[in-house]
């Protein structure tokens, strides 16, 4: 399997406070990185400059071979942010027109094909929500709009899915079925970069994970990160790790 993502070097900051300092990392095709650190460790940031969203204030970063601000394949990205939830819950679109928008990189002017209409559905029926596809996305819970998203990025058939905090706010039973979900796609072979703050969760699911704050302080398989410091001591500044640390924010 080859690298689809290389980051080099990575230097990022806000207002001159530094965020992110000499990031190096890869992702392999294939791959179900797990990124996490504390608050403020700079994972949301990072993972925007992955997919190109903001620029780095020094080094660089490669997507599928390209630099990653001029990447312009959008159709092979599926990326779900922490706001994802909050700005489409009043959207007045229902669940099968979000999912159909994955298909708009690839019709462009043109109407939607039965071709296009049977990937839809299709992507419904993967995460489980075809029964829901006429409701409105507001009138879902946090867990089925999470899968509608993911249901828009296997009918852009994107390679790369990325999901920053997919679980924040979703019911623990949900939240096993999301993760059997994930790796399900995993398996079908679509690469997963995920933000998660429970480590449980990380360890259970990711083949490999990448812990930060502001630094990187490893990026291994998951069974050789356990075996590494890494989160006793990007957490050492924070409150005392648990099992569920949390680990979100910027």
């Amino acid at each position: 399997m080859s690298d689809i993502l290389t980051v080099n070097n990575v230097n990022f900051s806000y207002d001159d406070q530094p965020v992110l300092k000499d990031i190096s990392l890869s992702v392999r095709e294939g791959d179900f990185l797990g990124m996490i650190g504390p608050n403020g460790s700079g994972k949301t940031t990072l993972l925007k400059i992955m997919l190109g969203l903001q620029t780095p204030d020094s080094g660089t970063v490669e997507l599928f071979g390209e630099p990653a601000r001029s990447f312009e394949d959008g159709a092979r990205l599926g990326y779900v942010s922490q706001q994802s939830t909050e700005s489409d819950a009043t959207m007045p679109v229902t669940v099968r027109e979000v999912v159909a928008m994955g298909r708009y990189a690839h019709a462009g002017l043109r109407r939607l094909s039965e071709r296009d209409r049977d990937i839809i559905d299709r992507s419904l029926t993967k995460v489980g929500i075809a029964d829901l596809k006429n409701r409105r996305i507001s009138r879902l819970s946090g867990g089925q709009r999470q899968r509608a998203y993911i249901a828009r990025a296997l009918a852009s058939e994107a390679d790369l899915l990325a999901l920053d905090e997919p679980t924040v706010g979703v019911d623990a039973n949900s939240v096993e079925k999301f993760y059997q979900l994930l790796d399900e796609l995993n398996t079908d072979g679509i690469t997963i970069i995920l933000i998660e703050h429970d480590i449980g969760l990380l360890t259970e699911h990711a083949t490999s994970i990448a812990c930060l704050d502001g630094e990187l302080y490893a990026h291994a398989e998951t069974s050789k990160f356990l075996k590494t410091d890494a989160l006793e001591r990007a957490f050492s500044s924070a409150r005392v790790l648990s099992a569920n640390a949390p680990a979100g924010g910027n």
